[in-house]
């Protein structure tokens, strides 16, 4: 799960925060070494330069021996070292390496240690675009980077964070074991519930003025041409500068939750899925609605979910939760432009993915136009977007159903997380 995912325009700080990192809570937190594999241009997979993209899992050099979880942000990437440490390597222009705004580029892949938290015993840690952030195990939690939409949290004009920054809003809490769900950063559609909720984007289809097919050039560039005019104006962004209750489940225990690109999911311990921001591809599991929190129809139980730029997963239980022998599935909706669905059925509604339903699946992840997902048994599927080796098999690819990664035969994975175009696994030592 992702229950502390700061996405480029939002965030959300849940109770269980990254606890089912090593597999949707499935399995307890192992120690392992990490490798990588995908688009290496930021140095997010971790190999130095004149290193082009990894093809295959490749291990990432100069870590811990012991590391206890990762997380993989758009470009950069994280782990959690089982002394409680962080490292990080790849993209640093907002500073999200914690090394500072002016370490050579040709450093960034090289694997670090986070200076600032070494009176912090680290539990987990998240990566977006531009803000990393960890949990501490008194469930303090820690951001830095720099991004001018509120996703610190660190209080109303703060905009950077050269090294790790305690979130004093949330000091009275502890975020690990509270319950309660705190919502920051860009509030516009509905992607953090009510809060904010002033005024309200237009559609790619409303801003053409025209229906169009959402995977024609048309489309792309009206899409293209939106966020760099959001990205030009400044001064009317409906922010969230500092943590503030979710008011529409204020009442209810929260298990998870993921923020996407421009929308979000929350996953109530009674099962319901509650889902806000942008359905341009459907990524939100409805017909278009008002920009607000709302159910997502569901035929399963879900207990762990992953949003991405435009499409969502959901991994369920498909057998009655608790008896011998129960069974997982996985669902998904939204964007299928590079088949990261996994099928080809209605796009816009949750649907199994339905080859492998012989898996017996305990984790997910999205990245922008692809999915990766692992088994009990340790073995990692991918589908999508092969572009830059992004699927782990050797090419470049598309798969439009979900392919085992073969070349991780004999070793057991115990953790895998997708950034936009890279991924990160945990495997056991």
């Amino acid at each position: 799960m992702r229950s502390l995912l700061l996405p480029r325009r939002c965030a959300f700080a849940s109770r269980r925060f990254l606890s089912a990192l090593a597999g949707s809570g499935a399995r307890a937190p192992c120690a392992g070494v990490v490798y990588g594999f995908g688009d290496n241009s930021h140095g997010a997979v971790g190999q130095p330069p004149p290193a082009a993209h990894a093809y295959v899992p490749t291990p990432v050099p100069s870590l811990p021996p012991s590391v206890s979880a990762v997380a993989a942000g758009h470009y950069h990437s994280l782990a959690v070292s089982a002394a409680g440490e962080v490292w990080a390597w790849g993209r640093n222009d907002e500073g999200q390496l914690g090394r500072g705004l002016h370490s050579p580029r040709n450093t960034w892949s090289n694997a670090e240690l986070v200076r600032g938290l070494e009176n912090v015993q680290v539990q987990a840690v998240s990566a977006s675009g531009v803000v990393s952030a960890a949990i501490g195990s008194d469930g303090s939690l820690w951001v830095w980077g720099r991004s001018k939409r509120g996703q610190l949290g660190l209080g109303k004009d703060i905009v950077e964070a050269a090294v790790p920054s305690k979130v004093k809003a949330l000091a009275s809490y502890d975020i690990v074991k509270d319950g309660k769900l705190f919502g920051w950063g860009y509030s516009e559609n509905g992607r953090l519930g009510e809060m904010g909720q002033s005024t309200r984007a237009l559609s790619a289809e409303e801003y053409i003025g025209k229906t169009v097919d959402k995977y024609s050039s048309v489309m792309l560039e009206a899409v293209e041409k939106m966020v760099e005019e959001k990205i030009q104006s400044e001064d009317d962004m409906p922010i969230i500068w500092e943590p503030s209750l979710v008011h529409e489940v204020s009442r209810l225990e929260v298990s998870d939750v993921s923020c996407g690109l421009d929308h979000s999911l929350i996953l109530c311990s009674d099962g319901i899925v509650l889902s806000g921001g942008d359905n341009t591809y459907g990524q939100l599991g409805r017909k278009a609605g008002p920009p607000e929190l709302l159910p997502v129809g569901m035929s399963y139980r879900p207990f762990s979910m992953s949003a991405s730029v435009g499409h969502s997963l959901a991994l369920c239980y498909t057998t009655t939760e608790g008896t011998a022998g129960v069974e997982t599935g996985l669902l998904s909706w939204g964007w299928n432009c590079s088949s990261q669905l996994g099928r080809s059925s209605q796009e816009d509604i949750p649907a199994l993915v339905d080859s492998l339903s012989r898996e017996r699946l305990v984790s997910a992840s999205a990245g922008r136009v692809h999915s990766v997902a692992l088994t009990s048994k340790g073995e990692v599927w991918t589908w999508g977007s092969g572009r830059n080796g992004r699927l782990g098999l050797g090419s470049s690819i598309d798969e439009a159903a979900p392919c085992l990664v073969d070349t991780l035969e004999g070793v057991e994975v115990l953790q895998v997380a997708a950034g936009m175009d890279h991924n990160l696994l945990l495997v056991a030592e």
